[in-house]
């Protein structure tokens, strides 16, 4: 997976909100410190729409030619047991336009067990909403498959593949969960558990990334 004149692609890691992007940037700092991989942090915005213009934009710049994309940050989780805190890591990510079908997924699930230990791992269907997901609604969603839901990682990744093939992944914290439902959106600043996940797993992410640089047999 290479880059412009051979250089090896970059990583974009796309957020929608400031605390979410709180978390990485102050990760990324601490990796570029230790002497590890530089990595783009992009914050979208809330909702598909700004998902998808800002990373149309970013995926514009010179040098982000085949630049591997994942989606971050925090989620609704749809399936009784599952907890703020919790890690979902989706196998393919779906929204009215169809889906998109993530790369490495079971090594990225594999490395964030190692960034998080303690932490439970999900993998599955990580559904796209254009609004924040309440009751009944979250029921219907989790009897279509689905394991949580947000409102940015499907356009992300939907964005990120329109032009043609390039690594994706998604990857989300739960902080809302249906014995935890959130009573407004702005709640997630209370949601210290979540924010230090997220803080901690950036990591796995780099580990993700540097698997997709190695030769296959």
């Amino acid at each position: 997976m290479t880059g412009e004149a051979g250089s090896p692609a970059p990583l974009l890691i796309a957020c929608a909100l400031r605390i979410e992007r709180t978390a990485l940037r102050g990760a990324a700092r601490v990796a570029r410190e230790a002497g590890r991989p530089a990595a783009s942090v992009l914050r979208t915005g809330m909702g598909p729409r700004a998902a998808e213009r800002a990373v149309t934009e970013a995926l514009g710049r010179p040098g982000m030619e085949g630049a591997a994309v994942l989606a971050t940050g925090f989620c609704a989780g749809l399936v009784p047991g599952t907890h703020p805190g919790d890690l979902v890591v989706a196998e393919t990510v779906r929204d009215p336009r169809g889906s998109v079908t993530c790369t490495g997924t079971a090594l990225l699930a594999e490395a964030l067990a190692r960034a998080a230990p303690g932490r439970t791992v999900h993998t599955g269907v990580l559904i796209g909403s254009d609004h924040v997901v309440r009751g009944q609604e979250r029921d219907r969603l989790r009897a279509g498959g689905a394991l949580a839901v947000d409102m940015e990682s499907a356009a992300t990744l939907w964005t990120a593949t329109r032009g043609g093939a390039r690594p994706v992944a998604a990857v989300r914290v739960i902080v809302d969960a249906p014995e935890h439902e959130l009573v407004r959106i702005g709640t997630v600043r209370g949601g210290i558990s979540a924010f230090r996940v997220l803080r901690a797993v950036l990591p796995a992410f780099y580990d993700w990334h540097r698997s997709l640089l190695l030769p296959r047999r």
